[in-house]
């Protein structure tokens, strides 16, 4: 239901990553505020179960399932977003996963994976909303009207504070810092927020706790085992202030402040929602 302190009636989100996990619960809060949604994940399934949700309960919803890590798949999601709902007003670039290894041992390819879906997949789904974002808003500032748009990119304390085997994924999630503060100073004029959530561990499929005989995942044809060891699952919980993994919700919590009216006079910042967590 809308929260009472604002409406997100008359917009339109884009949300890559939404089949399962934080993009999930982001679809399901913003279509509750009253926006209409596109949901874009990897796998079909998960992205027409997560819009069939919002539809079942009275919202509006699409998807297009594809890999946004491919040059042109950016560019076609949003021309479905804006041939579905007429409009972007909120692009959330969410979509990520982790593919860890000590320095020594990353590969090329692995690297290189983590920069593309959490720094290059992004810059194109901006890059490819520039132009409606910028005429639309010459268009509505020649007719006298201040229409706030929001980008929310995604980063994590990992990307920040940095994190033991995670050289890439740490550093496309600093990255991504640089680009939102850059688009800010860019986008300003034209009335967009851009700012950044950072995670810290948030209970999803990228945490898990890990078995000895846990079953890779495919992902983008490359077998990638997903979760954590207990132990270090253990360890987070023990470091972290409020002593627990944060919800999916919780997550989207903080997403849903920098993509409501709440935050028209805040761009380039970094919001962390890690419980208080630290590397």
């Amino acid at each position: 239901m809308a929260t009472s302190a604002f409406t997100l009636e008359s917009k339109t989100a884009l949300i890559t990553g939404a089949g399962r996990g934080i993009g999930r619960a982001i679809s399901e809060k913003l279509a509750a505020g009253g926006a209409s949604v596109m949901i874009n994940d990897l796998d079909a399934a998960p992205a027409a179960e997560a819009a069939g949700i919002i539809q079942d309960a009275g919202g509006r919803a699409a998807h297009l399932a594809g890999d946004i890590t491919r040059a042109d798949f950016p560019q076609k999601l949003v021309d479905a977003t804006l041939a579905a709902f007429g409009s972007i007003d909120i692009i959330v670039n969410n979509a990520g996963y982790t593919w860890h290894n000590l320095i020594q041992k990353t590969t090329d390819e692995q690297f290189q994976a983590m920069l593309d879906i959490h720094i290059v997949a992004p810059f194109r789904v901006l890059r490819a909303a520039s132009s409606f974002l910028r005429e639309t808003a010459k268009r509505e500032i020649a007719e006298g009207r201040r229409v706030m748009r929001k980008v929310v990119n995604i980063t994590s304390i990992a990307g920040i504070d940095g994190d033991a085997g995670q050289a890439g994924y740490s550093s496309g999630k600093a990255a991504i810092i640089g680009l939102t503060r850059t688009l800010a100073k860019e986008w300003g004029r034209y009335n967009v927020n851009v700012n950044c959530v950072g995670f810290g561990m948030i209970e999803t499929r990228l945490t898990q706790p890990l078995a000895p005989d846990a079953a890779p995942v495919d992902i983008q044809g490359r077998p990638i085992v997903l979760g954590a060891s207990q132990k270090v699952l253990d360890l987070v919980k023990a470091s972290c202030p409020l002593g627990r993994m944060g919800t999916p919700e919780e997550a989207a919590g903080a997403v849903l402040f920098f993509c409501s009216p709440l935050s028209d006079y805040v761009t380039g910042e970094v919001l962390v929602a890690s419980g208080g967590l630290h590397f």
